[in-house]
């Protein structure tokens, strides 16, 4: 795949060049000319650029990569602008760094794909997540398994979840279902949240839960390898 990351500080440095050692192709921008001089061997290519200056951001190859990640994390006017002129220039898929809970309430209302907290998880678990799906999250256990978090595959939508049985099929031992609710963040955008239904008996599996499993990298893509032949 091929990643833009804005912002090459210490978080978009290292996700950068993580990428860049997974086989992902990685073009970095920064307004920092010395950040830029000292990054630019370990990745594809690195700009000099104001990101909040639409011009300039505009020259980016915003249309030829797969994804747009604003890792400024520094500088919250920065951060919030370079994320509107990227919506402004309809970029479709864009992850933005979030450095706390109104940074991130902001960044909701733009309705981007995600928003990340490097306070919360670390730029490696990111790059996994990137390895083994874009709307998973993991947590590594040892070398092989992992805590895996993922929405309800279409597959099983209507399916009862005493009937579902993903670990002697796939070998993913289900932990948790989560379910969304209502609920308005700190600027009163409606945004949902998801809370653990505690009792499944009775439960049918609807489009939109969040399943949390134990298991494998191996086992979860052979799950979406059967269920999406």
């Amino acid at each position: 795949m091929r990643y833009l990351i804005i912002g090459l500080g210490i978080y978009g440095s290292n996700l950068a060049i993580d990428l860049t050692k997974m086989g992902h192709e990685v073009i970095g921008a920064d307004s920092n000319p010395s950040i830029v001089e000292s990054i630019k061997d370990n990745i594809s290519t690195a700009y000099i650029i104001d990101s909040t200056d639409e011009m300039s951001l505009s020259a980016l190859p915003l249309k030829n990569v797969d994804l747009v990640i604003v890792a400024i994390g520094e500088n919250f006017g920065a951060s919030i602008r370079t994320v509107a002129l990227l919506k402004k220039l309809g970029v479709p898929h864009i992850y933005a760094r979030a450095i706390d809970k109104l940074h991130e309430s902001i960044l909701e209302s733009f309705d981007i794909e995600r928003i990340i907290a490097p306070e919360q998880r670390a730029a490696a678990d990111l790059v996994n997540d990137m390895g083994i799906g874009a709307h998973t999250e993991s947590m590594r256990i040892d070398a092989d398994h992992y805590v895996l978090k993922f929405p309800v595959p279409e597959f099983f939508v209507g399916v009862g979840y005493e009937s579902l049985d993903l670990e002697n099929d796939y070998g993913l031992k289900l932990i948790t279902v989560s379910r969304k609710i209502s609920h308005r963040n700190i600027i009163g955008i409606d945004r949902g949240r998801y809370q653990v239904i505690g009792d499944l008996s009775g439960e049918s599996v609807l489009d939109g839960d969040i399943l949390t499993c134990l298991g494998s990298e191996a086992a979860y893509k052979s799950l979406f390898r059967h269920i999406n032949p």
